[in-house]
Protein backbone atom coordinates (compact mmCIF):
# COMPACT_ATOMS: atom_id res chain seq x y z
CA UNK A 1 0.00 0.00 0.00
CA UNK A 2 1.40 3.18 -0.82
CA UNK A 3 -0.04 6.64 1.19
CA UNK A 4 0.18 9.96 -0.08
CA UNK A 5 -0.69 12.93 2.67
CA UNK A 6 -2.10 15.88 1.42
CA UNK A 7 -1.54 18.87 3.90
CA UNK A 8 -2.21 22.51 4.30
CA UNK A 9 -0.71 25.48 5.27
CA UNK A 10 -1.07 29.59 5.66
CA UNK A 11 -5.26 29.67 5.45
CA UNK A 12 -8.20 27.02 5.40
CA UNK A 13 -9.91 26.46 2.29
CA UNK A 14 -6.42 26.14 -0.28
CA UNK A 15 -7.67 23.50 -2.01
CA UNK A 16 -5.92 20.71 -0.61
CA UNK A 17 -9.33 18.64 -1.96
CA UNK A 18 -9.06 19.42 -5.29
CA UNK A 19 -5.24 18.78 -5.11
CA UNK A 20 -6.60 15.32 -3.78
CA UNK A 21 -9.00 14.20 -6.16
CA UNK A 22 -6.65 15.89 -8.78
CA UNK A 23 -3.82 13.36 -7.65
CA UNK A 24 -6.17 10.49 -7.82
CA UNK A 25 -7.49 11.07 -10.73
CA UNK A 26 -4.74 11.35 -12.50
CA UNK A 27 -3.21 7.73 -10.66
CA UNK A 28 -6.15 6.07 -11.54
CA UNK A 29 -5.58 7.38 -15.64
CA UNK A 30 -2.71 5.22 -15.20
CA UNK A 31 -4.60 1.83 -14.46
CA UNK A 32 -3.88 2.47 -10.62
CA UNK A 33 -6.12 0.86 -7.73
CA UNK A 34 -7.31 4.48 -5.82
CA UNK A 35 -9.14 5.43 -2.68
CA UNK A 36 -9.16 8.37 -1.08
CA UNK A 37 -9.61 9.13 2.93
CA UNK A 38 -10.87 12.65 4.02
CA UNK A 39 -10.15 14.01 7.79
CA UNK A 40 -11.25 16.24 9.48
CA UNK A 41 -9.09 17.04 12.65
CA UNK A 42 -11.99 16.75 15.69
CA UNK A 43 -11.57 14.45 18.38
CA UNK A 44 -15.32 14.39 19.24
CA UNK A 45 -15.54 11.92 22.73
CA UNK A 46 -18.56 11.30 24.97
CA UNK A 47 -16.41 11.80 28.51
CA UNK A 48 -19.56 10.70 30.06
CA UNK A 49 -18.95 7.43 29.16
CA UNK A 50 -14.90 6.77 29.74
CA UNK A 51 -14.00 3.85 31.81
CA UNK A 52 -11.73 4.80 34.30
CA UNK A 53 -8.97 2.68 32.95
CA UNK A 54 -9.58 4.27 29.24
CA UNK A 55 -7.07 7.04 28.55
CA UNK A 56 -7.59 8.40 24.68
CA UNK A 57 -4.82 11.06 24.54
CA UNK A 58 -1.74 8.04 24.94
CA UNK A 59 -3.60 5.81 22.12
CA UNK A 60 -5.14 8.51 19.97
CA UNK A 61 -1.90 8.66 17.63
CA UNK A 62 -2.26 4.61 17.72
CA UNK A 63 -5.69 4.73 17.02
CA UNK A 64 -5.46 6.86 13.91
CA UNK A 65 -3.14 4.82 12.14
CA UNK A 66 -4.93 1.99 12.59
CA UNK A 67 -8.07 3.49 11.21
CA UNK A 68 -5.93 4.75 8.37
CA UNK A 69 -4.38 1.48 7.12
CA UNK A 70 -8.15 -0.19 7.71
CA UNK A 71 -10.06 1.99 5.73
CA UNK A 72 -7.05 2.39 3.01
CA UNK A 73 -7.63 -1.32 1.98
CA UNK A 74 -11.52 -0.97 1.62
CA UNK A 75 -11.92 -1.86 -2.32
CA UNK A 76 -13.81 1.26 -3.80
CA UNK A 77 -14.33 -0.14 -7.17
CA UNK A 78 -17.15 -2.37 -8.80
CA UNK A 79 -14.27 -5.16 -9.15
CA UNK A 80 -13.74 -5.28 -5.28
CA UNK A 81 -9.83 -5.01 -6.21
CA UNK A 82 -7.89 -3.83 -3.01
CA UNK A 83 -7.11 -0.26 -3.58
CA UNK A 84 -2.88 0.21 -4.26
CA UNK A 85 -2.73 3.74 -3.33
CA UNK A 86 -4.55 5.86 -0.65
CA UNK A 87 -4.27 9.90 -0.77
CA UNK A 88 -5.27 11.26 2.52
CA UNK A 89 -6.61 14.42 2.86
CA UNK A 90 -5.89 16.09 6.23
CA UNK A 91 -8.28 18.95 6.97
CA UNK A 92 -7.65 22.24 8.22
CA UNK A 93 -3.85 24.20 8.59
CA UNK A 94 -1.04 23.02 9.60
CA UNK A 95 -0.28 24.44 13.23
CA UNK A 96 -3.92 24.27 13.97
CA UNK A 97 -4.32 22.55 17.73
CA UNK A 98 -7.00 20.34 16.66
CA UNK A 99 -4.65 18.82 13.93
CA UNK A 100 -1.89 18.26 16.20
CA UNK A 101 -2.81 14.40 17.05
CA UNK A 102 -2.90 14.25 13.73
CA UNK A 103 0.01 15.16 12.71
CA UNK A 104 1.58 13.39 15.16
CA UNK A 105 0.17 10.00 13.95
CA UNK A 106 1.43 10.57 10.21
CA UNK A 107 4.94 11.39 11.57
CA UNK A 108 4.86 7.93 13.30
CA UNK A 109 2.91 6.61 10.33
CA UNK A 110 5.64 7.36 7.89
CA UNK A 111 8.32 5.11 9.90
CA UNK A 112 5.56 2.26 10.33
CA UNK A 113 5.43 2.30 6.52
CA UNK A 114 8.40 2.88 5.38
CA UNK A 115 9.65 5.65 3.09
CA UNK A 116 9.24 4.30 -0.02
CA UNK A 117 5.75 3.77 0.52
CA UNK A 118 4.85 7.08 2.51
CA UNK A 119 4.78 11.07 0.62
CA UNK A 120 3.47 13.74 1.88
CA UNK A 121 2.23 16.95 -0.40
CA UNK A 122 2.06 20.47 1.07
CA UNK A 123 -0.31 22.80 -0.41
CA UNK A 124 0.63 26.63 0.17
CA UNK A 125 -0.10 29.95 -1.15
CA UNK A 126 1.32 32.23 -2.30
CA UNK A 127 0.36 35.34 -2.06
CA UNK A 128 0.06 38.35 -4.98
CA UNK A 129 -0.45 41.91 -3.62
CA UNK A 130 -2.05 44.03 -6.10
CA UNK A 131 0.51 47.04 -4.88
CA UNK A 132 3.32 45.26 -6.02
CA UNK A 133 2.03 42.34 -8.28
CA UNK A 134 5.01 40.24 -6.80
CA UNK A 135 4.46 36.59 -5.66
CA UNK A 136 5.53 36.09 -2.46
CA UNK A 137 7.31 32.94 -0.83
CA UNK A 138 7.41 33.99 2.89
CA UNK A 139 4.09 32.46 3.72
CA UNK A 140 4.80 29.05 2.04
CA UNK A 141 8.18 29.25 3.79
CA UNK A 142 6.98 29.76 7.02
CA UNK A 143 4.24 26.92 6.67
CA UNK A 144 6.89 24.45 5.08
CA UNK A 145 9.42 25.04 8.50
CA UNK A 146 6.56 24.49 10.50
CA UNK A 147 5.62 21.33 9.32
CA UNK A 148 9.06 20.50 9.33
CA UNK A 149 9.69 21.34 13.02
CA UNK A 150 6.59 18.87 13.50
CA UNK A 151 8.60 16.05 12.22
CA UNK A 152 6.87 15.82 8.57
CA UNK A 153 8.84 16.70 5.14
CA UNK A 154 6.67 17.96 2.27
CA UNK A 155 7.91 15.63 -1.26
CA UNK A 156 5.57 18.10 -3.10
CA UNK A 157 5.10 21.70 -2.37
CA UNK A 158 1.71 22.79 -4.71
CA UNK A 159 1.91 26.19 -4.91
CA UNK A 160 -1.55 27.52 -5.09
CA UNK A 161 -1.40 31.41 -7.00
CA UNK A 162 -3.29 33.71 -9.13
CA UNK A 163 -0.84 33.29 -12.22
CA UNK A 164 1.51 30.90 -13.08
CA UNK A 165 4.70 30.54 -10.66
CA UNK A 166 7.89 32.31 -11.93
CA UNK A 167 10.82 30.55 -12.62
CA UNK A 168 12.77 32.80 -10.06
CA UNK A 169 10.21 32.43 -7.35
CA UNK A 170 10.17 28.62 -7.84
CA UNK A 171 14.14 28.18 -7.41
CA UNK A 172 13.71 30.57 -4.12
CA UNK A 173 10.94 28.02 -2.74
CA UNK A 174 12.80 25.29 -3.84
CA UNK A 175 16.29 26.58 -2.12
CA UNK A 176 14.56 27.84 1.39
CA UNK A 177 11.93 24.57 1.62
CA UNK A 178 14.71 22.16 1.09
CA UNK A 179 13.31 20.57 -2.44
CA UNK A 180 14.26 20.01 -5.61
CA UNK A 181 12.56 22.72 -8.27
CA UNK A 182 10.86 20.00 -10.03
CA UNK A 183 9.29 19.29 -6.37
CA UNK A 184 7.42 22.76 -6.63
CA UNK A 185 4.13 22.48 -8.53
CA UNK A 186 2.38 25.67 -9.73
CA UNK A 187 -1.22 25.29 -9.30
CA UNK A 188 -2.24 28.63 -10.92
CA UNK A 189 -5.79 29.70 -10.93
CA UNK A 190 -7.98 27.59 -14.05
CA UNK A 191 -11.00 28.30 -15.70
CA UNK A 192 -12.09 25.34 -14.60
CA UNK A 193 -11.14 23.09 -11.73
CA UNK A 194 -11.14 20.05 -14.07
CA UNK A 195 -8.43 21.54 -15.56
CA UNK A 196 -6.30 20.65 -12.33
CA UNK A 197 -5.57 17.12 -12.80
CA UNK A 198 -4.21 17.80 -16.22
CA UNK A 199 -1.93 20.97 -14.92
CA UNK A 200 -0.49 18.08 -12.62
CA UNK A 201 0.05 15.56 -15.35
CA UNK A 202 1.80 18.32 -17.78
CA UNK A 203 4.53 19.09 -14.56
CA UNK A 204 5.61 15.14 -13.81
CA UNK A 205 3.71 14.48 -11.01
CA UNK A 206 2.90 10.72 -12.31
CA UNK A 207 6.51 10.51 -13.14
CA UNK A 208 7.80 11.79 -9.61
CA UNK A 209 5.28 9.30 -8.11
CA UNK A 210 6.64 6.71 -10.27
CA UNK A 211 10.27 6.99 -8.59
CA UNK A 212 9.11 8.08 -5.16
CA UNK A 213 6.90 5.25 -4.68
CA UNK A 214 8.29 2.53 -7.03
CA UNK A 215 4.71 2.80 -8.81
CA UNK A 216 4.22 0.56 -11.74
CA UNK A 217 1.78 2.41 -14.61
CA UNK A 218 0.56 1.30 -17.56
CA UNK A 219 2.42 3.15 -20.65
CA UNK A 220 -0.23 2.85 -23.10
CA UNK A 221 -2.35 6.21 -23.61
CA UNK A 222 -4.71 6.88 -20.90
CA UNK A 223 -7.92 6.62 -22.03
CA UNK A 224 -9.45 8.47 -18.58
CA UNK A 225 -6.76 11.22 -18.49
CA UNK A 226 -7.94 11.73 -22.35
CA UNK A 227 -11.62 11.88 -21.82
CA UNK A 228 -10.70 13.91 -19.28
CA UNK A 229 -9.12 16.75 -21.39
CA UNK A 230 -12.22 16.50 -23.49
CA UNK A 231 -14.24 17.25 -20.85
CA UNK A 232 -12.48 20.55 -19.49
CA UNK A 233 -12.20 21.62 -23.37
CA UNK A 234 -15.80 20.97 -23.43
CA UNK A 235 -16.49 23.20 -20.52
CA UNK A 236 -14.82 26.27 -21.73
CA UNK A 237 -17.02 26.19 -24.86
CA UNK A 238 -20.25 25.89 -22.91
CA UNK A 239 -22.51 28.69 -24.35
CA UNK A 240 -26.41 27.80 -23.66
CA UNK A 241 -27.08 28.02 -20.10
CA UNK A 242 -29.83 26.51 -18.08
CA UNK A 243 -31.00 28.06 -14.40
CA UNK A 244 -32.32 25.77 -11.48
CA UNK A 245 -34.04 26.89 -8.79
CA UNK A 246 -32.14 25.47 -5.41
CA UNK A 247 -34.97 25.97 -2.53
CA UNK A 248 -33.98 25.42 0.96
CA UNK A 249 -33.42 26.55 4.43
CA UNK A 250 -29.37 27.26 4.27
CA UNK A 251 -29.39 29.11 0.94
CA UNK A 252 -27.41 31.89 2.86
CA UNK A 253 -24.18 29.80 3.08
CA UNK A 254 -23.22 28.09 -0.57
CA UNK A 255 -21.19 25.58 1.12
CA UNK A 256 -24.18 23.82 2.47
CA UNK A 257 -25.29 22.38 -0.88
CA UNK A 258 -21.80 22.01 -2.28
CA UNK A 259 -22.22 18.52 -2.93
CA UNK A 260 -25.50 19.11 -4.66
CA UNK A 261 -24.05 21.81 -6.87
CA UNK A 262 -21.18 19.51 -7.70
CA UNK A 263 -23.75 17.11 -8.98
CA UNK A 264 -25.86 19.50 -10.97
CA UNK A 265 -23.05 20.51 -12.72
CA UNK A 266 -21.76 17.17 -13.38
CA UNK A 267 -25.36 17.14 -15.04
CA UNK A 268 -25.09 19.79 -16.66
CA UNK A 269 -22.17 19.82 -18.09
CA UNK A 270 -22.88 16.18 -19.85
CA UNK A 271 -25.55 17.79 -21.93
CA UNK A 272 -23.18 20.99 -22.72
CA UNK A 273 -24.91 23.85 -20.60
CA UNK A 274 -23.66 26.40 -18.03
CA UNK A 275 -25.33 25.87 -14.88
CA UNK A 276 -27.21 28.90 -13.32
CA UNK A 277 -28.41 27.96 -9.96
CA UNK A 278 -30.59 30.40 -7.98
CA UNK A 279 -30.52 30.25 -4.29
CA UNK A 280 -34.54 30.36 -2.51
CA UNK A 281 -34.67 30.64 1.35
CA UNK A 282 -37.70 28.49 1.72
CA UNK A 283 -39.19 30.84 4.22
CA UNK A 284 -39.47 33.53 1.66
CA UNK A 285 -42.01 31.39 -0.35
CA UNK A 286 -43.98 31.16 2.88
CA UNK A 287 -47.49 33.20 3.28
CA UNK A 288 -46.19 35.00 6.44
CA UNK A 289 -43.42 36.00 4.30
CA UNK A 290 -45.55 37.77 2.20
CA UNK A 291 -47.41 39.49 5.15
CA UNK A 292 -44.63 40.84 7.08
CA UNK A 293 -42.44 41.49 3.66
CA UNK A 294 -44.02 41.44 0.21
CA UNK A 295 -41.17 42.43 -1.79
CA UNK A 296 -38.94 39.43 -0.42
CA UNK A 297 -42.21 37.13 -1.27
CA UNK A 298 -42.66 38.36 -4.86
CA UNK A 299 -39.16 38.31 -5.68
CA UNK A 300 -38.47 35.00 -4.40
CA UNK A 301 -41.53 33.63 -6.28
CA UNK A 302 -40.35 35.51 -9.39
CA UNK A 303 -37.05 33.81 -9.53
CA UNK A 304 -38.72 30.41 -8.96
CA UNK A 305 -40.99 30.78 -12.02
CA UNK A 306 -38.03 32.30 -14.16
CA UNK A 307 -36.32 28.79 -13.40
CA UNK A 308 -35.77 25.88 -15.80
CA UNK A 309 -35.89 23.47 -12.48
CA UNK A 310 -36.39 23.63 -9.42
CA UNK A 311 -34.33 21.21 -6.65
CA UNK A 312 -35.74 21.15 -2.99
CA UNK A 313 -32.97 19.10 -1.38
CA UNK A 314 -33.00 16.54 1.28
CA UNK A 315 -35.70 14.05 -0.86
CA UNK A 316 -39.23 13.86 -0.01
CA UNK A 317 -39.46 12.73 3.67
CA UNK A 318 -35.93 12.88 4.96
CA UNK A 319 -33.77 15.44 6.44
CA UNK A 320 -34.39 18.70 6.65
CA UNK A 321 -37.80 20.70 6.79
CA UNK A 322 -37.64 21.59 3.18
CA UNK A 323 -37.58 17.69 2.36
CA UNK A 324 -40.43 16.86 4.53
CA UNK A 325 -42.23 19.94 2.90
CA UNK A 326 -43.27 17.72 -0.44
CA UNK A 327 -44.82 15.09 1.01
CA UNK A 328 -46.71 16.86 3.76
CA UNK A 329 -47.88 19.83 1.29
CA UNK A 330 -48.65 17.42 -1.85
CA UNK A 331 -51.05 15.34 0.75
CA UNK A 332 -52.45 18.45 2.17
CA UNK A 333 -53.65 19.45 -1.34
CA UNK A 334 -55.49 15.93 -1.91
CA UNK A 335 -58.79 16.12 -0.07
CA UNK A 336 -60.22 17.71 3.29
CA UNK A 337 -59.21 14.76 6.11
CA UNK A 338 -55.52 15.48 5.26
CA UNK A 339 -55.51 19.04 5.95
CA UNK A 340 -53.55 18.00 9.36
CA UNK A 341 -51.06 16.09 7.34
CA UNK A 342 -47.51 16.57 9.13
CA UNK A 343 -44.59 15.36 10.50
CA UNK A 344 -44.54 13.99 13.40
CA UNK A 345 -40.87 16.34 14.24
CA UNK A 346 -43.48 19.28 13.89
CA UNK A 347 -46.81 17.90 15.71
CA UNK A 348 -46.74 14.51 17.12
CA UNK A 349 -50.48 14.73 17.87
CA UNK A 350 -51.19 14.92 14.21
CA UNK A 351 -54.00 12.66 12.98
CA UNK A 352 -52.53 12.00 10.11
CA UNK A 353 -48.62 11.56 10.19
CA UNK A 354 -46.71 11.81 6.58
CA UNK A 355 -43.68 11.72 7.44
CA UNK A 356 -42.73 9.46 10.94
CA UNK A 357 -39.52 8.73 13.01
CA UNK A 358 -38.41 5.07 12.23
CA UNK A 359 -39.58 2.69 14.46
CA UNK A 360 -36.76 1.82 15.45
CA UNK A 361 -35.53 4.37 16.70
CA UNK A 362 -36.88 6.36 20.21
CA UNK A 363 -38.52 9.68 18.94
CA UNK A 364 -36.82 12.66 19.83
CA UNK A 365 -33.68 10.86 20.28
CA UNK A 366 -30.87 12.73 18.19
CA UNK A 367 -28.02 11.21 18.77
CA UNK A 368 -26.75 8.33 16.84
CA UNK A 369 -30.16 7.33 15.27
CA UNK A 370 -29.20 8.01 11.50
CA UNK A 371 -30.09 5.69 8.86
CA UNK A 372 -26.25 5.85 7.34
CA UNK A 373 -24.34 4.57 4.43
CA UNK A 374 -25.16 2.58 1.31
CA UNK A 375 -28.77 0.91 1.18
CA UNK A 376 -29.83 -0.83 -1.92
CA UNK A 377 -33.28 0.15 -3.09
CA UNK A 378 -35.60 -1.81 -5.02
CA UNK A 379 -37.36 -0.78 -8.00
CA UNK A 380 -40.87 -2.16 -8.39
CA UNK A 381 -42.47 -0.54 -11.61
CA UNK A 382 -40.86 -1.97 -14.74
CA UNK A 383 -41.58 1.75 -16.46
CA UNK A 384 -40.82 4.10 -14.06
CA UNK A 385 -38.93 7.40 -15.47
CA UNK A 386 -35.79 7.14 -12.65
CA UNK A 387 -35.42 3.19 -13.65
CA UNK A 388 -34.64 3.87 -16.89
CA UNK A 389 -32.38 6.79 -15.86
CA UNK A 390 -30.35 4.34 -13.80
CA UNK A 391 -30.17 1.78 -17.09
CA UNK A 392 -33.24 -0.13 -16.44
CA UNK A 393 -31.06 -1.62 -12.93
CA UNK A 394 -33.08 -3.90 -10.58
CA UNK A 395 -32.12 -2.52 -7.77
CA UNK A 396 -29.56 0.30 -6.78
CA UNK A 397 -27.07 1.32 -3.87
CA UNK A 398 -27.13 4.90 -2.68
CA UNK A 399 -26.15 6.48 0.45
CA UNK A 400 -28.23 7.26 2.84
CA UNK A 401 -28.63 10.01 5.59
CA UNK A 402 -32.09 9.97 7.40
CA UNK A 403 -33.69 10.22 10.45
CA UNK A 404 -36.92 10.29 9.14
CA UNK A 405 -39.51 8.53 6.50
CA UNK A 406 -42.76 8.80 4.71
CA UNK A 407 -45.41 6.99 6.67
CA UNK A 408 -45.61 3.58 5.04
CA UNK A 409 -49.30 2.91 6.65
CA UNK A 410 -50.27 5.51 4.20
CA UNK A 411 -48.29 4.64 0.87
CA UNK A 412 -52.11 3.53 -0.67
CA UNK A 413 -53.44 7.21 -0.12
CA UNK A 414 -50.63 8.67 -2.29
CA UNK A 415 -50.81 5.83 -4.87
CA UNK A 416 -54.15 5.96 -5.91
CA UNK A 417 -54.11 9.77 -5.93
CA UNK A 418 -50.79 9.36 -8.85
CA UNK A 419 -48.36 9.37 -6.64
CA UNK A 420 -46.22 6.53 -6.99
CA UNK A 421 -43.70 4.60 -4.92
CA UNK A 422 -40.98 3.28 -7.09
CA UNK A 423 -38.76 2.07 -5.57
CA UNK A 424 -38.55 0.54 -1.80
CA UNK A 425 -36.22 -0.95 0.29
CA UNK A 426 -35.18 -5.01 0.80
CA UNK A 427 -38.33 -5.20 3.10
CA UNK A 428 -40.53 -3.19 1.47
CA UNK A 429 -40.85 -0.99 4.71
CA UNK A 430 -38.98 2.45 3.67
CA UNK A 431 -40.44 4.48 0.47
CA UNK A 432 -37.37 5.45 -1.18
CA UNK A 433 -38.45 6.94 -4.94
CA UNK A 434 -42.04 8.91 -5.91
CA UNK A 435 -43.01 9.74 -9.44
CA UNK A 436 -45.81 11.35 -9.85
CA UNK A 437 -47.48 10.04 -12.78
CA UNK A 438 -48.54 12.48 -16.01
CA UNK A 439 -45.83 15.45 -14.78
CA UNK A 440 -42.55 16.24 -16.83
CA UNK A 441 -40.28 15.31 -14.02
CA UNK A 442 -41.68 15.03 -10.05
CA UNK A 443 -39.36 12.84 -8.25
CA UNK A 444 -37.81 12.74 -5.44
CA UNK A 445 -35.58 10.57 -3.67
CA UNK A 446 -35.17 9.32 0.16
CA UNK A 447 -31.01 8.77 -0.65
CA UNK A 448 -28.26 11.33 -1.41
CA UNK A 449 -27.53 10.58 -4.95
CA UNK A 450 -25.37 13.94 -4.89
CA UNK A 451 -22.86 11.59 -2.75
CA UNK A 452 -21.97 9.40 -5.84
CA UNK A 453 -22.10 11.77 -8.73
CA UNK A 454 -18.94 12.01 -10.92
CA UNK A 455 -17.84 14.28 -13.51
CA UNK A 456 -17.77 11.96 -16.17
CA UNK A 457 -20.46 9.92 -14.44
CA UNK A 458 -23.58 12.30 -13.32
CA UNK A 459 -25.83 11.16 -10.74
CA UNK A 460 -28.77 9.87 -12.72
CA UNK A 461 -31.59 11.53 -10.64
CA UNK A 462 -30.04 15.01 -11.09
CA UNK A 463 -29.09 14.08 -14.61
CA UNK A 464 -32.91 13.65 -15.55
CA UNK A 465 -33.94 16.62 -13.52
CA UNK A 466 -30.92 18.60 -16.12
CA UNK A 467 -32.58 16.84 -18.78
CA UNK A 468 -36.05 17.45 -18.43
CA UNK A 469 -34.85 21.33 -17.35
CA UNK A 470 -33.73 21.64 -21.11
CA UNK A 471 -36.26 20.01 -22.65
CA UNK A 472 -34.38 16.47 -23.74
CA UNK A 473 -35.71 13.90 -21.03
CA UNK A 474 -38.44 12.34 -23.24
CA UNK A 475 -35.93 11.92 -26.50
CA UNK A 476 -33.35 10.88 -24.54
CA UNK A 477 -35.42 7.92 -23.07
CA UNK A 478 -37.16 7.42 -26.48
CA UNK A 479 -33.35 6.75 -27.67
CA UNK A 480 -32.60 4.24 -24.89
CA UNK A 481 -30.99 7.05 -22.87
CA UNK A 482 -28.50 7.68 -25.01
CA UNK A 483 -27.04 11.11 -25.33
CA UNK A 484 -26.13 12.29 -29.63
CA UNK A 485 -22.61 12.13 -30.73
CA UNK A 486 -22.97 15.93 -30.72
Amino acid sequence: MKYILVTGGVISGIGKGIIASSVGTILKSCGLHVTAIKIDPYINIDAGTFSPYEHVVPHITDAIQEWVMKQARISVDDDGVEPQVCVIELGGTVGDIESMPFIEAFRQFQFKVKRENFCNIHVSLIPQPNTTGEQKTKPTQNSVRELRGLGLSPDLIMCRCTTPLETAVKEKISMFCHVEPTQVICVHDVASIYRVPLLLEEQGVVSYFCQRLNLHVETRPRKMLTKWKEMADRSDRLLEHVSIALVGKYTKLSDSYTSVIKALEHSALAINHKLEVKYIDSADLESTTLQDEPVKYHEAWQKLCSSDGVLVPGGFGVRGTEGKMLAINWARKQNKPFLDANSTEFNPESKHPVVIDMPEHNPGQMGGTMRLGKRRTIFKSNNSVMRRLYGGLEYVEERHRHRFEVNPELKHHFETKGLQFVGQDEEGERMEIIELEGHNYFVGVQYHPEFTSRPIKPSPPYFGLLLAAVGKLQSYLAKGCRLSPR
